[in-house]
């Protein structure tokens, strides 16, 4: 087949794409704020887990409904990650139940797609802090420091500039506030259906990682999941033996199953997840899940999401968000739940220009162009007609696309005039 001949590879320079991605993002943060809500002390970790996962499937079952090629749903499993727990945590009904504490750091981490278009997010909080009794310590050290390297990649992720300096940046931010980036975690550029693209954002890496990571500049309608992970420790995430319950198909590898149940399994994996990250809890059967996955990982057919661990005692908090990067500039997806009354520190950003960084503007320009009445595309959403596209200048389509998500065509009329006045 001749290179001509390939799908072109669909970006977010169409706009219909930016809806998918959109939609997607507004799920994820309804989604995040559920799981947000319910975790109080006397909470279990797998129900929170559960929640996350079945409201998701819940709201991606509302869209495009008549499309029936078209896949959506968990881009990435809800994850609840408590205190040096750094991530992945998503056990399995089957195992001993983790509940929360007050004054537990939890690291909620979950993702959607629509189309295979993905919108990825954490959050970090501590269970029963209010903004009568703020948190202070090493707890709000680290939430603090996450957040704001969170910030700083807002505004560093955008055309012409380079991955090393969102690593640069993280390292001083951290250290600042007596913290470590979690050593060598990355984070991935998106595209559809994939959730590890190639261009990646280390974090803290060592002399041998800094010398292999490959370098690369940021460009117009890429899209990044952005995942910071700070530590009150040394930033040596590990694997401490706890059970592996997340995996993702590898699309480039193959081999002749010889069990019944990994075959069973296998198949299942293809059918209902293709190559997004499941967990073993999505299964009907654990029991056989967690038997048909053994044969598949040690064959390399799925690849592990290990729950890693910092050492005990510590605590580390995550953020993550998903920022598609828009002509006009950075446009970030995904909600920011943080609230800077709950968490005070001693510690600041101390570098002039990271300080500068932060205080800048992280709001796209806003561009000047005739507006242009052109109903151009359209997308089916729960058997209703909504027009995804009706101005071409994205300001405007920013405005009117959530609108037309929610409200019928047959009101597109009276809506138009509104915003053209």
């Amino acid at each position: 087949m001749s290179g001509d001949d390939d799908p072109q590879e669909q970006t977010i320079a169409d706009d219909l794409v930016v809806t998918k991605y959109k939609m997607g993002a507004e799920i994820a943060n309804q989604a995040l704020k559920a799981v947000v809500e319910a975790a109080k002390a006397g909470e279990t970790v797998v129900s929170l887990c559960a929640k996350g996962d079945a409201f998701i499937m819940a709201e991606t079952g509302k869209v495009f409904r008549k499309e029936k090629d078209l896949k959506k749903g968990i881009a990435f499993p809800t994850s609840v990650s408590v205190n040096n727990c750094v991530c992945h945590f998503s056990p399995l009904k089957s195992d001993p139940e983790i509940v929360l504490k007050g004054g537990d750091l939890v690291k909620i981490d979950l993702g959607v797609h629509v189309d295979g278009f993905i919108s990825n997010l954490a959050h970090s909080f501590v269970v029963g802090v209010t903004k009568d009794a703020p948190l202070t310590g090493r707890k709000a050290d680290v939430i603090k420091a996450a957040h704001l390297c969170a910030e700083a990649a807002l505004r560093l992720v955008k055309p012409g500039n380079q991955n090393s300096q969102v690593t640069e940046a993280w390292n001083k931010i951290a250290k600042s506030f007596k913290c470590s980036a979690i050593e060598g975690m990355l984070s991935h550029q998106l595209k559809q259906h994939v959730i590890d693209g190639e261009k990646t954002i280390i974090q803290n890496p060592t002399d041998q990682q800094r010398k292999d990571h490959e370098k690369a500049e940021f460009e117009v309608h890429e899209v990044y999941a952005v995942d910071v992970l700070i530590s009150t420790g040394e930033g040596k995430a590990k694997d401490a033996g706890q059970r592996t319950t997340i995996y993702k198909r590898d699309p480039d590898k193959q081999y002749g199953l010889k069990m019944k149940t990994s075959r069973s399994f296998f198949s299942e994996v293809e059918r209902r997840f293709d190559a997004m990250p499941f967990t073993l809890r999505a299964f009907e059967d654990e029991g056989k899940a967690r038997l048909g996955v053994v044969e598949c990982a040690k064959h390399e057919l799925l690849q592990p999401f290990n729950v890693l661990h910092e050492k005990e005692g510590e605590f580390v908090a995550q953020f993550k968000f998903t920022v598609l990067l828009m002509a006009n500039g950075p446009l970030r997806i995904t909600a920011e739940l943080y609230d800077q009354e709950l968490y005070k520190s001693e510690h600041e950003v101390e570098d002039a220009d990271l300080k500068a960084l932060l205080q800048s503007s992280a709001s796209r320009k806003t561009q000047k162009k005739k507006k242009k009445k052109i109903l151009s595309s359209f997308v089916r959403l729960d058997g209703e007609r909504c027009c995804t596209d009706i101005f071409r200048s994205p300001e405007m389509f920013d405005q009117v696309q959530v609108w037309f998500l929610a409200e019928p065509f047959k009101d597109i009329q009276r809506l138009v005039p509104k915003l053209c006045a």
